[in-house]
């Protein structure tokens, strides 16, 4: 509203559809295609308005992100023999157990008052002698628990691709092997292989990710050609692009 934008503008800048600018405004997650497209989205949106893109997705990842099923840990139920009290000796014949407790104070007070008297004799006290003086012996150096371990390679390539609209898309694995898909894609759909995926779409209007990773995706009126692979997804130039 600051800089006079209407929905129209915003949608010719970032390249993404009117219905899902209005969804990001309201807060409308279920209209969205998901988290990760959402997070995308915000950026674009942030930078063309002139927001903080971190502190906007930061946001949405606190508040609204759902959370993965394996995070939240079930409560597993007691043993049921934990849940009863400790067993009673059937029978009377040993002792009460209050007698025991009285016999065991009675013996540690006696003990403590010994130790009392031979100590006050021969002064072996001294707070200053080397028998009396305690060794620190606690590890005081400190432990680095917070280094991030090694995230582990992708075992092969997962690409998605989410039209804004439909589109031409024409997918293979690679020069020289067979085509996997050609046709006009309306809804979102992944590609799976061990080394390599390639595509080559008519609209640019499209999100993609790699093993969950968003690409970016430059803006330009020319078709979208990307080759992905373990490491990420690089654009491909006119001929070298799958049904090219």
């Amino acid at each position: 509203m600051r800089q006079r934008l209407d929905i129209a503008d915003v949608e010719s800048r970032t390249k993404i559809r009117a219905k899902y600018l209005r969804a990001l405004e309201n807060e409308e997650w279920s209209l969205l295609p998901g988290p990760t497209f959402v997070k995308t989205f915000l950026r674009t949106y942030a930078e063309v308005v002139g927001v903080d893109p971190h502190l906007l997705v930061e946001e949405y990842r606190v508040n609204h992100e759902p959370r993965e099923d394996q995070d939240i840990q079930p409560l597993a139920p007691l043993p049921r023999d934990s849940r009863r009290g400790p067993r009673r000796p059937v029978g009377g014949g040993g002792p009460r157990p209050g007698v025991i407790a009285a016999v065991v104070v009675g013996a540690a007070l006696a003990f403590l008052l010994l130790l009392g008297l031979l100590g006050g004799e021969d002064g072996d006290n001294d707070p200053d002698s080397p028998a009396t003086q305690a060794t620190d012996t606690t590890d005081t150096t400190p432990r680095d628990d917070t280094t991030p371990k090694p995230r582990a390679a992708p075992r092969g390539v997962r690409l998605r691709v989410v039209p804004a609209e439909p589109t031409y898309l024409c997918v293979d694995n690679g020069p020289g092997t067979d085509v996997i898909f050609e046709g006009t894609l309306t809804a979102p759909r992944t590609f799976r292989n061990p080394r390599r995926v390639r595509i080559n779409s008519g609209k640019r209007s499209v999100a993609v990710t790699v093993n969950g990773e968003p690409v970016a995706i430059a803006d330009s009126a020319e078709p979208l050609g990307l080759s992905a692979t373990r490491r990420g997804a690089t654009e491909l130039p006119e001929g070298e692009r799958p049904c090219a």
